[in-house]
């Protein structure tokens, strides 16, 4: 008898952050920058596929898809859509929202961002996993690629992170800065710098550019990876040379044009990134996630409504 008195409680307390997450959701949508966002991330992902069909193996076109939402153009509208919550022409709207219902601060800060948040990887997933699915199933004419089932789940899962990152750090300068063309430019020139200068030292722990690179080796690793993947790797190079070189003998004789050699971006095929680790990366987007959101609610619940 507790325990469903209990459970009643509890669901007449998530009642108005559910309601103010449904209508947060229903209301983004409705927008004209996120169905602009959802034509145009399908538009450049598959121009991205067609572009490379014929050029990249799947490890490195994969990485090139996933660019878009860790470096340039998308990191734009996820810092808007995160910006626009709690700044600008949002405050009076709030205010009301917070002191005509039965819903503290916090419960309406926290339902808003996990309606971005669950916008945003919506999107990404829509559009992305399809795009994945039919470069790793389909036959292209370039060699076979060593990408594995957990490496596209874990590729996917960081860049996940990474998008609820920067969600949380537009929450972060919306609420500080008050201005939301102020947050996003502030953000905008902190931001690539800082990726810039962390992309040298090849930390993609820290910057989006260096986990960009980092991917293609993150595809090709499984569950169980061992440190004798690298022999593997000198063997797949040498028996990828050994068939560019019989085709080119065969074409001697048969007068027929050897296939092209297909296209190697060192940009996405970066060796530096051998020890890559999803543990790591977690930790280096992750903690800073909490902080950031754990800030934000502290300036929010001070915030003069």
């Amino acid at each position: 008898m507790v325990s469903a008195v209990e459970e009643s409680t509890l669901g007449s307390r998530m009642m108005p952050f559910g309601s103010i997450l449904g209508h947060d959701l229903r209301g983004l949508w409705s927008g004209w920058l996120v169905r602009l966002w959802l034509a145009g991330t399908v538009i450049l992902t598959f121009l991205l596929t067609v572009g490379n069909w014929g050029q990249f193996r799947d490890g490195p076109l994969i990485a090139s898809v996933l660019f878009p939402y860790l470096v340039f153009p998308w990191f734009f509208v996820v810092v808007v859509l995160g910006v626009q919550t709690v700044s600008g022409s949002q405050a009076e709207a709030l205010a009301d929202g917070i002191l005509s219902r039965p819903i503290g601060r916090l419960e309406y800060l926290f339902a808003t961002w996990l309606a971005r948040v669950v916008l945003v990887l919506g999107v990404f997933l829509v559009v992305v996993v399809p795009f994945i699915v039919v470069i790793v199933l389909a036959k292209r004419p370039v060699p076979e690629d060593h990408v594995t089932v957990f490496g596209v789940l874990s590729a996917l899962f960081v860049v996940a992170l990474v998008l609820t990152f920067l969600v949380t750090l537009g929450f972060l300068a919306g609420i500080v800065l008050h201005r939301a063309m102020l947050a996003v430019v502030v953000l905008v020139f902190v931001w690539y710098p800082i990726g810039l200068i962390l992309n040298t030292f090849s930390l993609e722990e820290f910057s989006p550019i260096s986990l960009s690179r980092a991917i293609t080796t993150q595809l090709r690793q499984s569950l169980h990876a061992s440190g004798d993947a690298e022999p593997d790797q000198v063997a797949i190079q040498e028996a990828e040379d050994l068939s560019r070189q019989v085709d080119h003998f065969l074409s001697v004789f048969s007068g027929a044009k050897p296939a092209p050699k297909p296209g190697k971006p060192q940009f996405f095929e970066g060796r530096q990134f051998d020890d890559f680790s999803v543990f790591r990366v977690l930790l280096g987007y992750g903690l800073p996630s909490l902080i950031a959101l754990g800030i934000t609610a502290a300036c929010f619940y001070r915030r003069d409504l």
